[in-house]
């Protein structure tokens, strides 16, 4: 078998994606996904000008001799563009690889470890009041999990509450849209919106909250100490990715589980936070850390550890990288949960998919493969928009961390 052509598909139905399609000379084909939210077209060029003549005429069963091609080869190693390219190709690639086994690719892998998917959904609000009600509405849909974030008092509505707690759309964000923050009223008001939550439910549910990378090590602290009484599922993106050493801070001064990684690229993003036990879940994805054979490692090296898995689901990846994710997770010995933020219709029609959601649980599906296509046509109706995701300022103007 041979890689005959690889084709690079942009769609917007809703938001962005870029889907890779590598067809073989057998018939074969596969897909994976490339998305980088607000840099796109970078990783188009990426594939098309750098990528896709290095790979036609090859063997598309060698798929580590690809990866460490693509990887080791470009020399300038690493990063989300990078790394975006080779993931959908390495997605692809797997994709065909299973087909012409015949089964799904968790088969390949070696089989499943559980029966479904453990995920968690989101609610949040403009207050305190609208994000217990949303996290109740999630609990009659049937999530068992559920990440919660609230408005401040003072602050207009950011990323994660009220109006913009969903997407990004070229509507609204065709330029970058800029955010205030304040860190010492966040700090006050979190604890406040979990004792809520918990009077209101409980803790037979489990619950989470995004720091998104806004705080220091010691501010990261003070809140995970804050937070012990209410038993936090864990606590996400504290403090910059960049600042590996600043978790062994936060360990120091709170037993509440810290989650990081979503923005990771490489195993070498995480090694120390792994090896030094500094976290509980490592949240690489499979299309921003080099596809499933590069996150199947991360994923094998943090079970060593005892680190379990919560790989990232927001909807700026396609239904692509969520089907790849789905397999690797029903195999993952030390799986921990799966984050699923939903998509549009749209987007559920232009990838048609196998695997399945119900009752707070995901499965990738039996079909051969990892279960999830491109319909081209239709996602030629949706062509590609302008689109950003925002900005983060401090009240005298600072810009900060998004």
């Amino acid at each position: 078998m041979k890689i005959q052509d690889i084709r690079v598909i942009v769609t917007c139905p809703g938001r962005n994606f870029v889907t890779v399609k590598i067809l073989t000379d057998e018939g074969l084909t596969g897909i994976g996904d490339a998305t980088l939210n607000g840099r796109e077209l970078a990783v188009v060029a990426y594939l098309e000008e750098h990528v896709v003549p290095c790979l036609l005429g090859r063997d598309p069963a060698r798929i580590e001799d690809i990866w460490q091609y693509l990887y080791r080869g470009a020399y300038w190693r690493r990063g989300p563009v990078t790394m975006a390219a080779i993931a959908a190709i390495d997605t692809a690639l797997w994709d065909i690889k299973a087909k012409a086994a015949g089964m799904p690719l968790y088969q390949l892998l070696g089989g499943a470890s559980r029966e479904h998917v453990l995920c968690y959904g989101h609610a949040q609000g403009t207050t305190i009041e609208e994000t217990v009600e949303a996290v109740g509405r999630r609990r009659e849909e049937g999530y068992r999990a559920i990440r919660a974030q609230s408005g401040i008092p003072g602050l207009p509505n950011v990323y994660g509450t009220g109006a913009f707690s969903v997407s990004t759309s070229a509507a609204t964000d065709a330029l970058p849209r800029e955010e205030a923050w304040d860190t010492a009223k966040y700090l006050v008001h979190t604890p406040q919106l979990f004792a809520a939550l918990r009077d209101a439910f409980g803790f037979d549910l489990h619950l989470l909250h995004d720091s998104h990378h806004r705080l220091t090590p010691i501010e990261a602290a003070r809140l995970g100490k804050d937070l012990e009484p209410h038993r936090l599922f864990w606590l996400e993106d504290t403090v910059a990715a960049e600042h590996q050493e600043g978790f062994r801070l936060i360990r120091q001064h709170t037993v509440t589980p810290l989650a990081v990684g979503e923005v990771f690229n490489t195993i070498w993003d995480a090694r120390l936070l792994i090896e030094e036990q500094l976290i509980d879940y490592i949240r690489t994805t499979a299309v921003h850390a080099g596809g499933p054979t590069a996150l199947r490692r991360i994923m094998d090296f943090a079970s060593v550890y005892g680190v379990r898995t919560g790989c990232h689901g927001a909807m700026d990846m396609s239904p692509v990288c969520l089907g790849a994710n789905l397999h690797l997770d029903l195999w993952a010995p030390n799986f921990g949960i799966q984050e699923y933020s939903g998509y549009t219709d749209a987007t559920h029609e232009v990838f048609p998919h196998s695997w399945t959601y119900g009752a707070g649980q995901l499965h990738p599906g039996d079909a051969p493969g990892h279960g999830v296509e491109i319909d081209e046509k239709l996602a030629a109706k949706y062509p590609y928009e302008r689109a950003y995701l925002p900005v983060n300022r401090l009240a005298d103007g600072t810009l900060w961390h998004w």
